[in-house]
């Protein structure tokens, strides 16, 4: 993980660290500030600016086929542009196409699971320097091995909602 360091007012860090307070301190704000301000400066997760884009497609549609379109669209929370625009880039970069709230839970699903991982880094940090015998150390091992699975089993889970979406966009066979 990277480190930030900057220089900042004592006053500003004082009004700062009494908001953070009760948002779970500096750190925590600070992450969850940045990693808000880092989402908004990405585009809409399908949506471009015209000016990065130096062509345009122009599509004419059933009146039938443009209201299941727009259906669809809606029912992913997505513009019909937006939607389409999913469709062309999952089939050309065979990447997942997520909305912007598809995106914020991604964001805190990693987040808990780095949160987590941090508690059972300092769970075996804490075992290695224990000086327990027999019994008691090794239900401590069994209860850190249980509690890695479950981070596996939770990894599974994001890798298959990944695979799920790219079987969206993906042509029916």
């Amino acid at each position: 993980m990277d480190r930030l360091t900057l220089r900042v007012p004592s006053d500003l860090i004082r009004r700062f660290d009494a908001a953070a307070a009760s948002r779970g301190g500096r750190s925590r704000l600070l992450r969850r500030l940045m990693e808000e301000a880092a989402l908004a400066a990405l585009p809409e997760a399908v949506e471009t600016s015209s000016a990065r884009l130096s062509g345009k497609l122009g599509l004419r549609l059933a009146p039938a086929d443009l209201a299941v379109l727009e259906a669809e669209a809606a029912r992913v929370g997505m513009t019909r542009t937006q939607w389409t625009v999913a469709l062309i880039r999952a089939r050309l970069h065979h990447r997942p196409q997520l909305s912007r709230g598809d995106a914020l839970t991604l964001i805190e699903v990693q987040r808990e699971l780095r949160r987590i991982g941090v508690n059972v880094n300092q769970i075996a940090r804490a075992l290695n320097t224990a000086v327990m015998e027999g019994a008691v150390l090794d239900l401590e091992v069994a209860q850190l091995a249980a509690f890695s699975e479950e981070i596996r089993g939770h990894l599974v889970g994001v890798r298959d909602a990944f695979q799920g979406n790219l079987a969206y966009w993906s042509v029916e066979t």
